[in-house]
């Protein structure tokens, strides 16, 4: 009989099964493809790889290298298999992507502690401890199950992200701290403009190039939602009475309002990482960088993740989730993958790591594991837990997440490369303490 049931083959799935299979759990693994496929899949491989062939960057100058690293030291399938069949791609860490599922794939099903049952499940089994990895195209039924479990407002259908700067690339001789009419504390930062500004920033926004849309994509955009250049596409003014009013928001070194402010919120409980409120976008990211660094203040804005919009199912993390991917309200129900609310091929795969050896840990009745702060996993599962629920929106792995150094470092590929060091140094006392 199985001791775990996982529900979803992508990489999230895979890698938790595999975590939990190695420790010498017995899984049931249900995957519905090929018998039931989404709109993005083509196979019934596990961990196909949909949209790209790239698992981001390979250097420990690259948060996204950081985290491969850790995982590895973790055995994780997904970079296992990745590093077997890796095709030159630079600095990325690139695949085959049919040989590199075909591995896993075939890893899963010969091992000798999983069984894989090619079906939909269409309801949440009520007992024994479960790994949910269904992904963003995760069935209708199931989502409704899912919804059901976690509340009406801790799932989300529709994925319409903004970008995120960095706090130490804003020009804070440009911005100021206020909130609006000072209710509460100053906790925005405030990029005020001109008219001549504004008007020159509006013809490039509303000139620029998007990005494709793909066919399972498309369909009604919700008002809560739009993105910001078909917001502009309504008239000049737009804007100036919707996210760039400057009502409410005097500059304190001139005393007066601003024609336009942009404001951006912060993103995660440190303040090292800045949202730009109300600029959902479906620009290219090229056209992001180029027209939103003509923000005063934002000139030389370092991006982490560029505006988003797409079909996804994510749950509210910090609403629902505790750091080791267990729900609050369940805690022998894991969720892993982005429906978790991470971003991204490899950081999904890391989030199926951390709940597949928690999984493994509370059927064993040891405590389950929350990762350093230092480190990339730690630093992911923890912004997932502790973000603010009311903006909460999916989030890639940067060093804009791990704690800062305590010196500063002006070279950037230095200071990455020194936060990536610190981090492998503390995952390996981590793992010496609880292994």
């Amino acid at each position: 009989m199985a001791e775990v049931t996982v529900i979803g083959a992508g990489l999230a799935g895979a890698e938790a099964a595999w975590q939990l299979a190695e420790r010498g759990i017995s899984i049931t693994l249900y995957e519905m493809r090929p018998g039931k496929m989404t709109p993005a899949h083509h196979t019934g491989n596990f961990a196909e790889l949909v949209c790209s062939n790239s698992l981001k960057g390979v250097g420990l100058d690259n948060a996204a290298g950081l985290l491969k690293e850790e995982m590895r030291r973790l055995n994780s399938l997904i970079v296992s298999a990745a590093d077997h069949h890796a095709v030159p791609a630079g600095g990325a860490l690139a695949v085959n992507r049919e040989l590199f599922a075909n591995e896993i794939t075939e890893r899963l099903e010969q091992h000798a502690n999983i069984q894989v049952r090619r079906d939909e499940i269409k309801k949440i089994p009520e007992e024994g401890v479960v790994v949910i990895a269904t992904g963003p195209l995760t069935s209708d039924d199931f989502a409704q199950e899912i919804q059901k479990l976690t509340g009406e407002d801790a799932l989300s259908f529709y994925d319409a992200a903004a970008p995120i700067v960095t706090l130490e690339s804003i020009d804070l001789t440009k911005a100021f701290w206020a909130s609006r009419y000072d209710k509460g504390d100053p906790d925005y930062l405030n990029c005020p403009m001109t008219e001549d500004e504004y008007k020159h920033f509006y013809a490039e926004l509303v000139q620029a190039e998007t990005a494709e849309v793909k066919g399972f994509e498309k369909g009604k955009v919700f008002e809560g939602c739009m993105p910001v250049e078909v917001m502009a596409s309504r008239g000049e003014q737009t804007l100036t009475f919707g996210p760039l009013k400057p009502v409410g928001l005097v500059d304190p070194r001139t005393g007066k309002k601003s024609y336009a402010v942009v404001q951006l919120r912060k993103e995660n409980r440190e303040g090292t990482l800045f949202n730009l409120v109300g600029f959902q976008t479906h620009l290219k990211w090229g056209e992001q960088q180029r027209v939103f660094r003509m923000i005063p203040g934002l000139e030389h804005a370092e991006f982490v993740r560029y505006g988003v919009m797409h079909r996804n199912t994510f749950l509210n993390a910090p609403q629902v989730l505790k750091a080791d991917f267990s729900l609050k309200n369940r805690p022998e129900l894991f969720f892993a993958g982005q429906m978790t609310g991470v971003e991204g091929y490899i950081e999904s795969a890391a989030s199926g790591l951390i709940a597949g050896i928690n999984a493994s840990r509370l059927l064993r009745n040891k405590s389950t594991l929350r990762f350093p702060a230092e480190t990339a996993l730690g630093a992911l599962a923890l912004h997932l837990e502790g973000s603010p629920s009311t903006h909460f929106q999916p989030m890639n792995i940067n060093f804009g997440l791990l704690p800062p150094l305590g010196e500063r470092i002006k070279a950037k590929r230095e200071k990455n490369q020194r936060i990536s060091e610190r981090a492998l140094a503390r995952l390996d006392e981590f793992l010496q303490e609880y292994q």
